[in-house]
C-alpha cells in the first residue's frame, strides 16, 4: 500500500470544532495499524475494532462520524453488523472493506444500507479520498481553510498570525505563536519536550528543557485566562491542548 503524502487541503473538522472521529473495523491488526495512522495524520480522531460486537460497542460509545467496515469479521458478517450500527447511528456513512472484488459482493453491501466500497489491495489515499467524500456528504462536519487552525472556541490563522479565543483577539510574541501553532497543528496530542524543542525553536537546548516550561507558563497566561482551560500538562509525558470543559471555567 502507498503512503499518505503530506496534507495540503483544507481541514475537516466536526461542527463543533473537535476532530472527524472515524471507526475503523477490522480483525487484521496490522492492517487496521495501518489504516488508523493514515487517517490520525490527517487530524481523526481514530478508534478500531477487531470483530463486530467489539464495532458495535466502539460505537455506541464513539460515536464516530464515519465507520470503516471489514466485510468478513470473526464473530458475524459484515452486514450484520452493519444493520447494527444502523439502529444505533442511523445516519453515520460506512465504507465497506473487502478483499472480495466480483460485481454481486458490492452490490450486496452497497444494497444493504453501505455507501461505498473498496476492495483489497487498496491505497491509504483511495481510502481516506472516499471517506473524505462520505464524512462530507453526511453533513456532520465544517470544512476549514489549511491556514486557519481551531480547537474549541480558540482559532489561529497562519496567514495573518490573528490569535481569537472566544472573540477576543490574543497578541502573542514570534516563539509564542509557533509553540501555540504547534499545539493546535497536533490537537488532543501528548507532545514531550524534546518534540517542542525540535518543531519551536529547531535545535537541541541540552539541559535547558525549562524554555518549554516557561513559554507553556506564557501562553497559559494569554489563551487560559478567565476561561476554562487548553493547555495540559501530562507528568513525565509533555503537554497537550484541546478544548476546555465548561465545568472547569474559573469562577
Amino acid at each position: 500500500m502507498t503512503v499518505i503524502s503530506p496534507r495540503g487541503r483544507a481541514e475537516m473538522l466536526r461542527s463543533d470544532g473537535n476532530p472527524v472521529r472515524v471507526l475503523v473495523v477490522d480483525d487484521e491488526a496490522s492492517l487496521t495499524d495501518l489504516l488508523s495512522m493514515a487517517l490520525r495524520y490527517e487530524g481523526w480522531e481514530v478508534r478500531s475494532a477487531g470483530d463486530g460486537a467489539g464495532a458495535v460497542r466502539s460505537a455506541r460509545e464513539f460515536r464516530p462520524d464515519a465507520v470503516v467496515l471489514d466485510v468478513l469479521l470473526p464473530d458475524m458478517d459484515g452486514l450484520a453488523v452493519l444493520g447494527r450500527l444502523r439502529r444505533e447511528l442511523p445516519q453515520v456513512p460506512v465504507l465497506f472493506l473487502t478483499a472480495k472484488a466480483a460485481v454481486e459482493d458490492r452490490i450486496a453491501g452497497l444494497t444493504a444500507g453501505g455507501d461505498d466500497y473498496v476492495t483489497k489491495p487498496f491505497s491509504l489515499e483511495e481510502v481516506v479520498a472516499r471517506l473524505r467524500g462520505l464524512i462530507r456528504r453526511s453533513g456532520a462536519t465544517v470544512t476549514r481553510s489549511e491556514s486557519l487552525l481551531a480547537v474549541g472556541d480558540l482559532t489561529l490563522d497562519e496567514d495573518s498570525h490573528d490569535v481569537v479565543r472566544a472573540g477576543r483577539s490574543i497578541h502573542l510574541t514570534a516563539t509564542e505563536f509557533e509553540l501555540l501553532r504547534y499545539l493546535m497543528r497536533n490537537p488532543r496530542r501528548v507532545l514531550s519536550k524534546a518534540q517542542i524543542l525540535d518543531r519551536v525553536w529547531s535545535y537541541d537546548f541540552g539541559g535547558q528543557a525549562n524554555v518549554v516550561e516557561l513559554y507553556i507558563s506564557y501562553l497559559r497566561r494569554k489563551i487560559d485566562a478567565g476561561h476554562p482551560p487548553m493547555i495540559h500538562t501530562r507528568r513525565g509525558a509533555g503537554y497537550l491542548i484541546k478544548p476546555g470543559d465548561p465545568a472547569a471555567a474559573p469562577r
